[in-house]
């Protein structure tokens, strides 16, 4: 999971939560106002109950943000209902000082290139455009090619990746 801020034009700046499965080819975007525990509280508990109801266990890779902590959940929602979310997932945490183009990152950068390259005025209308790119990117399923790690490893991905979209489109 990645978050990434975007200008408004005018109107400031609007956050983009993003889980991705990448197996399934399967991304879920949320844009909030701001980037807050509770924001990013509500983005875990909405994978949880919405998208992965029947899941036992969901492993979730993220970076370690303060955000990003047992806590969040806690000032959230009431102990029961915390402990049930944080229970349903397993978090495996990015280093601290690693430098990690995750899948998400990617996906994000996909998203700002195909939907977000320009300024827009209203929030409303940031979330509309992020829900269209994500149900159209979700019905083609594209699905990542497992590249062995070496040197240059996130730039083989990518490209990748953007020849696999230049087949299908």
């Amino acid at each position: 999971m990645q978050k990434k801020i975007m200008s408004m034009s005018g109107c400031g700046v609007a956050n983009i939560f993003m889980a991705n499965e990448p197996l399934a080819g399967k991304r879920y975007v949320k844009v909030t106002e701001r980037k807050t525990k509770t924001d990013w509280a509500a983005f875990i508990k909405e994978i949880a109950d919405k998208h992965y109801p029947l899941a036992q266990k969901i492993r979730l890779v993220m970076d370690n943000l303060a955000t990003h902590k047992p806590a969040a959940l806690y000032e959230a929602f009431p102990p029961e209902e915390a402990k049930r979310i944080w229970d349903r997932f397993e978090f495996i945490y990015t280093p601290k000082h690693g430098s990690w183009l995750n899948m998400a990152e990617i996906e994000l950068n996909v998203l700002m290139g195909q939907c977000l390259n320009r300024r827009i005025d209203n929030i409303e209308t940031i979330k509309q455009e992020v829900n269209a790119w994500q149900e159209d990117r979700n019905c083609i399923s594209l699905k990542y090619v497992d590249l062995k790690k070496g040197q240059n490893y996130g730039k083989r991905k990518c490209k990748c990746i953007i020849e696999a979209e230049k087949d299908i489109q």
